[in-house]
């Protein structure tokens, strides 16, 4: 297994950021439905925390497990080579920022 340089081995460090759930008034669908399709266009892992419950953004199944109502304060965990990109727009999405 080959050695990082420091350099290397930042670019993988998981990104965690906290948000209150504020769900844009437009949306006709789902919104967990289009959390998971935008979660999905990314390779990064994605992980949403709710309390004690952790799950794969990109999994509906996982998604439907856990509440997301507007004031609800999540943990979303990102890792990958696109995790600044999935992060933002994850964050995004679930303050009502972009729908």
């Amino acid at each position: 297994m080959p050695i990082l340089g420091e350099d290397e081995a930042e670019e993988f460090i998981m990104i965690t950021r906290t948000v209150n759930v504020k769900f844009s008034k437009n949306l006709s669908a789902s919104p967990v439905a289009l959390l998971v399709q935008k979660a999905s266009k990314f390779d990064s892992l994605i992980y949403i925390e709710s309390g004690e419950r952790k799950v794969n953004a990109k999994s509906i199944m996982g998604m439907m497990s856990i509440t997301l109502d507007d004031g609800d304060e999540l943990l979303i965990k990102c890792d990958g080579a696109d995790e600044a990109g999935a992060i933002d727009t994850v964050e995004k999405f679930l303050t009502g920022v972009e729908a």
